[in-house]
């Protein structure tokens, strides 16, 4: 078996990487950071690929998907993604226009190519990792919680149109709260509650993806809070991402 881990140098990639070596998968890693693929491949020892590559630039997310090509790939974990913190106005245009890139446009290639290539073979897992934040709107980091809503409604389409045909070919979406990554220090804040270790979020991840469960939010407490946010006016929702995100910062305004 065998996987494409994408952002795989850091956090919850680079976790799923050393669980999935763990469980005897051989595995294609992709990060921009090849002095960081180099060890990881070291460490990880034979049956391990890597390709560096800046998933804000389209062309590279299409050498990605080439360098897999023919290779068996039996899973897809779409990982990459980061966050920019502030006020919508002020933050760079520049900036948020990248990580649209990485966190939507990168997620939506591959998983439109490897799904094909997975129904073709009428197997495979595609893992997509996005966050809870995809279940609310979120001030503050409002880019953020938009590309990861994008991610959850996404995978939870493809998974119903998987259902329809009968294919077994299954799609999992992570969604954790708060993890122990290098996420806050690329965004420029701190966590405002104790986050989960990557450890915990890629386990946990693994579990419901070979379940072929649909939906994985590790955490009890995240859990009970994705399903009342269901119940809850979308302004108060708001009001109350928006305090907790000014928490990180301090911010008075």
């Amino acid at each position: 078996m065998k996987a494409l881990v994408t952002g795989a140098t850091s956090g919850i990639g680079k976790s799923i990487a050393r669980k999935l070596k763990a469980r005897g998968w051989e595995l294609i890693l992709t990060g921009r950071n090849e002095e960081a693929l180099a060890s990881l491949k070291k460490e990880l020892g034979d049956g391990v690929e890597t390709i560096a590559a800046d998933l804000a630039d389209r062309k590279q997310i299409f050498r990605v998907y080439s360098f897999c090509t023919d290779k068996g790939v039996d899973m897809l974990v779409n990982n990459a993604g980061y966050g920019i913190f502030g006020r919508f106005d002020e933050t760079s245009l520049d900036d948020e226009l990248d990580m649209i890139e990485v966190n939507i446009v990168a997620v939506h290639i591959l998983t439109k190519l490897f799904l094909r290539d997975f129904k073709k073979q009428n197997r495979g897992i595609i893992l997509n990792v996005a966050s809870s934040a995809g279940f609310l709107t979120g001030p503050l980091l409002s880019s953020y919680y938009a590309s990861k809503n994008y991610v959850v409604r996404l995978s939870l389409a493809i998974a119903e149109e998987l259902r329809r045909v009968g294919s077994d070919v299954s799609i999992t979406v992570l969604c954790p709260g708060p993890v122990d990554t290098n996420f806050n220090n690329r965004a420029g804040v701190t966590f405002s509650v104790k986050p989960i270790s990557a450890d915990e979020a890629a386990e946990y991840a693994l579990r419901r993806a070979f379940a072929r469960k649909l939906i994985a939010i590790p955490g009890i407490g995240v859990r009970a809070g994705v399903f009342a946010s269901r119940f809850a006016p979308h302004k108060l929702l708001s009001a109350i991402t928006y305090e907790i995100q000014k928490s990180k910062l301090g911010d008075s305004k």
